[in-house]
């Protein structure tokens, strides 16, 4: 988190929350709802100013109840998840996974294979999807038990069974698991649409 912001949070510590003017897509873009109505699940308008768009990568977290936010300044800004807290990439060499805040995934608890074929990944930083265009490449590069391809085994893979699936080179072998898509927030551990509290 920048100085500044843990200033801003010290002078001014009871600055209420907000809710409905972020979101996060499936794709790791960061859309801002003028109206404050993301809740109503409409696009918003991308943010693509590369300072701003910094500026949230560091000083995005999340709480114990596992609401993300944006601290901005002494105002968190609570932010609608379309798929997890965090879109994966593969790095640019292709070894390792990085998150849309530029962040280096050190390593991977548990990978997640939901029924519309999306995979995730819980990791120290919380959990993640993989960037839709990069899970071809990145299944490519996986490993089931014995360094077989991960893709010649995930037939094998049912919802009450997980199967070992390793990144050689990047993460070692943990359990991959099938999940239901409406599951993935209970199981890693987020709130997709955080609400302000009642009054």
């Amino acid at each position: 988190m920048d100085q500044s912001v843990k200033d801003a949070l010290a002078r001014w510590p009871n600055v209420p929350a907000v809710h409905g003017w972020l979101s996060l897509d499936a794709r790791g873009r960061w859309r801002l709802h003028p109206q404050g109505q993301a809740a109503d699940g409409g696009p918003g308008e991308p943010i693509t100013n590369t300072q701003i768009l910094e500026f949230i990568g560091r000083n995005y977290g999340h709480d114990d109840a596992g609401r993300w936010f944006f601290q901005n300044g002494p105002q968190r800004v609570f932010v609608r998840l379309d798929a997890a807290p965090y879109v994966l990439r593969l790095a640019d060499d292709s070894r390792a996974l990085v998150t849309h805040t530029n962040a280096q995934v050190a390593s991977v608890d548990s990978w997640w294979l939901d029924d519309d074929g999306q995979l995730y990944a819980m990791t120290p930083l919380g959990g993640g999807i993989v960037l839709d265009r990069d899970l071809p490449p990145l299944l490519e590069k996986m490993t089931a038990d014995g360094g077989a391809p991960l893709l010649d085994a995930l037939d094998a893979l049912t919802p009450s069974q997980a199967i070992a699936a390793a990144f050689p080179g990047a993460y070692a072998a943990v359990p991959l698991h099938s999940i239901a898509a409406r599951d993935v927030p209970k199981r890693l551990g987020f709130i997709p649409c955080p609400q302000a509290d009642p009054a």
